[in-house]
């Protein structure tokens, strides 16, 4: 007898031993293993991508980085790739390829230790989707009779859909439309066979053969997948001869900041409160938002021109105040904010939420409170008009001495320190004289214009003293925005929004409106 034909007579009595073994095991774990009721509703978790009002993308979240990919745009050759490297057999086996786990066994028999694995692409699949990475008997008894079952149930092109949307290709990347985007920053369909190559090498070991960590391993590792590939005559032995002398064609698209990244932040914790954390790291929707992008960029721009200039003029007057040298100021920067609201609609345009968010992701446009000073003095003459005062009436722009909590007396001052006497309202807001606006919220009380506040908007706790006037209490600068923006929209309260409308993966409508809630004050 010969050799081939005795090795061929062992290996079928191992694998009928083999077979026999397997269907002992399914009468033990068959109620155990996982059902694929999952796979039926498979809904692997997908990126949320953020647009601008013009559909430009601002910024992705996810927990895992994936988008989910068709079979149909996969490129035939990533497929190829991938079934040379992870299991040349996979469109012969059932689920499991004896011979595959036969050699392998021999080939790790031979070198002492684990160089080979026998797992299909299905038992690959299984492992990702319903158990654990543990190694254990038990584990890759349940991960074999679930491949079975799941080529039972699939076509192998469903499965390859599922696997290549589920498989890890490091650096966050989860399925091969992310990994396209990360390392080439292009769709998947439009990968060239040296990109289908090099991502096809990163299964086996992700963060080992990273193209943007170890370029020579990767290069070998890519070189190895298109060995592979001419030996089963998926390419010709020149092409893979071609592509192996050549770089590796990346292009990495790493994670950014974004555009508008305090707008991006805001329209995200909003989200989040609303929907929850589920639907925004792994429900992969798509969330339009008002952002105007050119004016978000104009916004940027001129805030950063802006804090520049006062940020000089800080120093000079730090440096004199305190007789330290400037660089000894480094640590007090001034900060600032800018957001711009469309009053008929209430859609944010743009929000600066500071000077860097890298160096401070404290929105100072939504979360600041501050002093709003003269700004607040329209409030106050919103109250008068509306309770029968006249733009031509005259009030006192003359000293007062308002008696303190603390038994001490406040006297308060115009900026020029001037007063001009009786001044028309007209002349007092044009000219924001301070103690006219105190004598006019003394005459309406600090309660009315409070109130005439609140219904324009400001949302913040406003302390009813005389110092009210003249913007005592503090507020934030969104909700003043909002506030002023029922002048121009004649009496009319629009809501500020930032989220036009969020459609799910498969197109659905979850939320959707044109502009904010409408009340007249």
């Amino acid at each position: 007898m010969t050799w081939c034909k005795r090795f061929f007579i062992y290996f079928l009595i191992w694998a009928v031993f083999y077979i026999i073994f397997l269907a002992g095991i399914l009468i033990r774990f068959g109620r155990r293993l996982p059902s694929l009721q999952e796979l039926e509703n498979f809904r692997p978790k997908l990126i949320t991508t953020v647009y601008s009002a013009d559909g430009q993308v601002l910024k992705r979240f996810a927990e895992q980085r994936r988008e989910y990919t068709p079979y149909e745009r996969i490129p035939t050759q990533l497929i190829d790739a991938v079934v040379a490297t992870e299991g040349r057999r996979f469109w012969q086996h059932w689920g499991l390829d004896l011979s595959g786990i036969f050699r392998a066994a021999l080939s790790n028999l031979k070198a002492g230790r684990i160089v080979q694995g026998g797992s299909t692409i299905t038992q690959q699949l299984a492992r990702n989707l319903f158990l654990s990475q543990k190694v254990s008997l038990e584990r890759k008894i349940k991960e074999q009779l679930t491949a079975i079952r799941i080529e039972r149930a699939y076509s192998k092109q469903e499965i390859l859909e599922m696997y290549l949307n589920q498989v890890y290709f490091g650096h966050g990347a989860w399925g091969a439309q992310a990994a396209s985007r990360l390392y080439f920053s292009k769709d998947v369909e439009n990968l060239s066979l040296n990109q289908c190559a090099t991502l096809a090498g990163l299964l086996k070991a992700p963060t080992l053969y990273s193209p943007l960590d170890y370029p020579l391993r990767a290069i070998k590792r890519r070189n190895h997948v298109l060995k592979r590939m001419a030996e089963l005559e998926m390419i010709s032995k020149e092409e893979a001869e071609e592509i192996s002398d050549q770089d590796l064609e990346l292009n990495p698209q790493l994670e950014e900041p974004g555009e508008a990244p305090y707008f991006v932040e805001y329209v995200r914790q909003q989200l989040e409160k609303k929907y929850g954390s589920q639907l925004l790291y792994e429900e992969g929707v798509s969330v339009y938002t008002t952002l105007n992008l050119k004016l978000q960029k104009i916004a940027e721009k001129v805030l950063l021109e802006q804090l520049a200039r006062r940020q000089k003029i800080a120093e000079e007057q730090f440096a004199l105040q305190d007789s330290l040298p400037v660089d000894s100021l480094r640590t007090r920067v001034v900060q600032g904010a800018l957001v711009a609201i469309d009053p008929h609609n209430g859609h944010i345009l743009a929000m600066v939420g500071g000077r860097d968010f890298k160096e401070s992701k404290f929105n100072r446009a939504t979360q600041a409170l501050r002093q709003p000073g003269s700004a607040f003095k329209p409030f106050v003459y919103t109250a008068a008009v509306d309770n029968g005062y006249r733009p031509t009436d005259l009030i006192l722009d003359t000293p007062i001495s308002l008696p303190m909590p603390d038994g001490t007396l406040w006297q308060p001052e115009n900026y020029d320190r001037i007063f001009k006497g009786p001044v028309t309202l007209r002349q007092a807001l044009a000219e924001s004289r301070n103690v006219a606006t105190i004598q006019l919220l003394m005459k309406l009380t600090p309660k009315v214009v409070r109130h005439y506040a609140q219904m324009m908007g400001i949302s913040s706790p406003l302390s009813p003293v005389y110092s009210l006037a003249i913007g005592s209490s503090d507020v934030r600068l969104i909700e003043l925005v909002s506030a002023y923006g029922v002048f121009p929209n004649r009496g009319i309260r629009v809501e500020p929004i930032a989220v036009l409308s969020i459609i799910d993966r498969n197109g659905n409508i979850i939320e959707q409106r044109e502009k904010g809630r409408e009340k007249e004050v």
